[in-house]
């Protein structure tokens, strides 16, 4: 916790290299594959005996998004049961999410029901937030247990995209993360832009009321006016 304290603490001291700031959640079962997903993308590395995640682990990394500087912090959320509620608190003020299983665990694919069932996402990152749904381990995928059709069917039941990565071998790791972080990254344009076509027509419909006003004042106040 200490050095996710350090990190944080680094991150605020040096806001202006970034034009944006996202925050990203993994979550799924334990041992999916989340932290090795997580250590490829950001630091392109992969290690065959990591360990279950306690709590949370956090990185950073920045990526450039139509010609804007976006830093995505990442956290890795523990996959057990007992870390629940410690962890539900980091999907607050979650951009984006990847929902992980293990495409050689069925039970991983079975349980994904209980991160969305319970609103594990939905109820704390919010209902805007963009998820990817991720089958890991591609790379063994001549002994898998989960289907690509039966996890495309939920995810398109769900409205949302899939994927399937290998940490392992690096297939499409970059490229969930790139697909989560532009769904981000348009979501939040787009809301900008609306917000900037309503405070023009908000500008639009004040200007000929108080021209209105004006054209009606007494000749006193007119001349107040003109001459103060």
């Amino acid at each position: 916790m200490n050095e996710i304290k350090f990190r944080l603490k680094i991150k605020m001291e040096s806001p202006a290299a970034a034009d944006y700031i996202f925050k990203i959640v993994l979550t799924g079962d334990s041992g999916v594959g989340k932290s090795n997903l997580l250590s490829r993308f950001t630091r392109n590395e992969f290690t065959l005996e990591s360990r279950s995640t306690i709590g949370v682990e956090f990185s950073t990394k920045e990526v450039q998004v139509d010609g804007k500087t976006v830093k995505v912090q990442i956290w890795d959320t523990a996959g057990q049961e007992r870390f629940m509620a410690i962890t539900k608190a980091y999907y607050r003020n979650a951009y984006g999410a990847l929902l992980v299983f293990d495409i050689l665990k069925a039970s991983t694919f079975q349980n994904l029901d209980q991160w969305i069932r319970y609103n594990e996402v939905r109820a704390n990152a919010g209902i805007d937030c963009c998820v990817v749904l991720i089958g890991n381990k591609s790379d063994q995928r001549h002994i898998r247990a989960v289907m690509s059709d039966d996890a495309k069917k939920y995810a398109d039941e769900r409205n949302i995209k899939y994927m399937e990565t290998s940490a392992l071998d690096a297939t499409n790791v970059e490229q969930a993360f790139r697909i989560l972080i532009q769904d981000i990254y348009k979501f939040f344009a787009e809301k900008m832009d609306l917000m900037k076509d309503d405070n023009k027509q908000i500008v639009t419909l004040k200007q000929p009321q108080q021209q209105q006003q004006q054209q009606y004042l007494p000749n006193s106040a007119a001349n107040q006016c003109c001459f103060s």
